[in-house]
């Protein structure tokens, strides 16, 4: 089902950066000091005491690997918006991680070959409804969130007039779905997809991200509500990002089972996150195996393990044209 050649869109890849000047980004104490920023660090070689080079380094790496990629031709950069207190006041204290949408914008702007704008609007800003006109007016082609992390129930009837407007200007909600373990996720409940289902119902087409997977690797609970989902909405979507991950990849191997529900698969990879090759061990053959591990660029590497899997998707592009942002009758 994936387009031939180098053609993909990868619908999710995070643009990553460190405070400097007005660029809009911010990062918690605590997250300066995680497991995980501490390995980003390490493993993109980037200077913490030294913001601008390395902002300037991790767009270089991505740039570089994305063009190197046999498959993947574009990328949707995601933003990360932070937390909101009752009067729709950013929290500063509260928020782990930002990045700011104007940054997302102006990078994707200078580099339209190569990227688009996947900006991130907490619905309980008091201007989340303004920022979604300004953002599609700006060039965005979705908005994305994540629900533990920003500390918001997307089931909440409050967030009507968002997912009004978001179905109004044609932008997809790209969500965060299951445990999250790169940010602080306060409340692991607001992952569930189910809660989803008011933004469908008021026509918002929605990518739930890492296909609806738990993220902890027992179980996959939510593979009712996939399916659930995929029959009863035609603008349902579902990427594969971090599928590949030893907590997510019980659900890249139901979907070998059910080929039904391709068609609203949208690939994705979670980039910067690593691309493992252990779901194929023992499932594919020696040959396959060995072209899948010497595959280091993550986004080949993604395609590949999932087209051995037999596990197909979509490009975003499929979705681009469609949800190209529209301006708002007078």
């Amino acid at each position: 089902m994936e387009p031939s050649g180098k053609s993909l869109i990868d619908c999710h890849v995070h643009l990553a950066a460190l405070p400097e000047g007005d660029n809009g980004c911010y990062i918690s104490t605590g997250m300066l000091k995680s497991p995980l920023f501490r390995f980003l660090l390490w493993k993109h070689s980037l200077p913490k005491d030294d913001p601008r080079e390395a902002n300037r380094k991790y767009l270089d790496d991505l740039l570089s690997e994305l063009t190197a990629s046999r498959h993947v031709a574009r990328a949707v950069l995601l933003g990360m918006d932070g937390v909101y207190d009752g009067s729709g006041r950013l929290d500063l204290p509260r928020t782990d991680f930002l990045i700011g949408n104007d940054y997302v914008l102006s990078t994707a702007r200078r580099h339209p070959r190569e990227f688009l704008a996947g900006v991130s609007i907490n619905p309980q800003r008091r201007d989340a409804v303004d920022e979604i006109h300004r953002c599609a007016d700006a060039g965005a082609v979705l908005v994305k969130v994540l629900p533990n992390a920003q500390q918001f129930d997307p089931a909440d009837p409050a967030h009507i007039p968002f997912y009004r407007a978001l179905a109004e200007r044609k932008l997809p909600l790209l969500s965060h779905v299951g445990y999250e373990f790169s940010l602080i996720g306060k409340d692991q409940s607001l992952g569930d997809p189910d809660r989803l289902r008011l933004a469908l119902d008021q026509g918002a087409t929605v990518i739930a991200a890492h296909a609806c997977s738990y993220g902890l690797m027992l179980y996959e609970k939510f593979l009712p509500v996939l399916q659930d989902f995929a029959k009863r909405y035609p603008q349902f979507y579902a990427d594969t990002s971090a599928l590949t991950l030893p907590n997510r990849f019980r659900m890249l191997l139901h979907l070998r089972r059910h080929p039904e529900l391709h068609s609203h698969l949208l690939f994705g990879t979670d980039y910067p996150l690593s691309v493992f090759h252990l779901p194929a061990w023992g499932r594919v053959s020696l040959g396959r195996l060995l072209d899948i591990v010497r595959t280091k660029n993550r986004f080949d590497r993604q395609y590949t393990v999932c087209r051995a899997l037999s596990v197909s998707s979509r490009s975003f592009g499929d979705l681009l044209a469609e949800s190209q942002p529209t301006t708002p009758s007078a």
